[in-house]
């Protein structure tokens, strides 16, 4: 698979709650010869490429859910008003959502003339149009829930099972070896977005102290930096002279791809024996270690770099610290319950 991006920031892919887990996980989805091949089993085959689309049908599922159950709740209160439901939501969608405004028209356009590239006069009834069915959309899920508040409504759908990828914890790790939770960090050193993480991920670190460690896996994107993999291999060289995390350092404190006398350079500072780093780059003693990374990406469905695995729950992208906390006290509560 051609990887050709970095990825900025992307929603969490840790769908459903962790009970969901339990009660799925186990639930055998074929049988060969008597041997049994579990949810868990399927989910692990498909990696993040079928949890992304098992979230999406979840998704579609729960939207038309809402919609199915709105329909219901309106039915129930027109039965009860003893009138039509188009009676019932022109009285209380239709005629209270509010009117449009002139200074409402006028802030829309200004905000979206680039995409519109029309005078605002010409597009005024368009803007207008558009705000009255936003301001009804939004009246009628305020109805709703009010209808709902009233009601005894139980939903019986289910999110699917988070997918928690078997990520080995093989590389440069920083944190207590005895932490409780893991964060596998599938990271490209010319990637901006991998670089933006990185202060997350150090406030991470500072904030759980011992009960968090990061491990470094190697995940180059050829098609956009193809210098990267040397830059990765360089890593390692430095890490076997136990300076791993400050070469690191160097390298994403600049935003240019180093060449071989930059590399040679930051050896230099961050205090390396030289002669047997530039032997170990030269030989490519750690080629097959990158290589390694990059195929163990591929098969858990890595696509774009940062790419974070929290106890095998994935994270993509330069995710803001909450969403590292949220995954964080998730796994820490779960654990505290055993």
């Amino acid at each position: 698979m051609t990887r050709a991006f970095c990825w900025l920031l992307i929603a969490p892919l840790t769908f459903g709650a962790l009970a969901a887990e339990d009660r799925t996980a186990k639930a055998a989805v074929a049988e060969v010869d008597g041997q049994v091949i579990t949810s868990r089993d399927l989910l692990q085959a498909g990696g993040v490429p079928l949890d992304r689309l098992e979230a999406q049908l979840y998704t579609l599922k729960r939207q038309k859910l809402d919609e199915l159950i709105a329909n219901r709740l309106l039915a129930r209160e027109a039965r009860r008003r003893n009138i039509s439901i188009e009676s019932l939501i022109r009285m209380e969608v239709t005629e209270k959502a509010g009117t449009v405004t002139a200074e409402e028209i006028h802030n829309v356009y200004e905000l979206n003339k680039n995409q519109l590239q029309r005078p605002e006069a010409e597009v005024r009834d368009q803007v207008e149009s558009f705000l009255r069915n936003q301001k009804a959309v939004s009246r009628r899920q305020e109805f709703v829930k009010s209808l709902q508040a009233q009601a005894k409504v139980v939903s019986y759908l289910e999110p699917p099972q988070p997918f928690r990828a078997e990520v080995t914890g093989e590389g440069p790790v920083r944190g207590s070896a005895e932490a409780p939770v893991t964060i596998v960090e599938f990271e490209d050193f010319q990637c901006p977005f991998c670089k933006k993480a990185q202060a997350i991920m150090d406030q991470v670190l500072v904030h759980y102290k011992d009960r968090v460690k990061l491990v470094h896996r190697d995940f180059p994107l050829d098609s956009l930096h193809p210098a990267s993999k040397n830059v990765h291999e360089a890593a390692r060289c430095a890490g076997e002279q136990g300076k791993f995390w400050e070469y690191r350092g160097l390298l994403y404190s600049t935003n240019t791809a180093p060449g071989a006398e930059q590399l040679d350079k930051y050896a230099t500072e961050a205090k390396l024996d030289v002669g047997a780093f530039k032997n170990c780059v030269e030989t490519g003693k750690f080629k097959a270690a990158v290589l390694k990374d990059e195929e163990e990406g591929t098969r858990l469905g890595v696509e774009g770099t940062p790419a974070f695995f929290v106890n095998g729950r994935l994270l993509s992208g330069a995710q803001p610290e909450s969403a590292f906390v949220q995954v964080i006290e998730e796994e820490l509560n779960q654990r505290a319950k055993r």
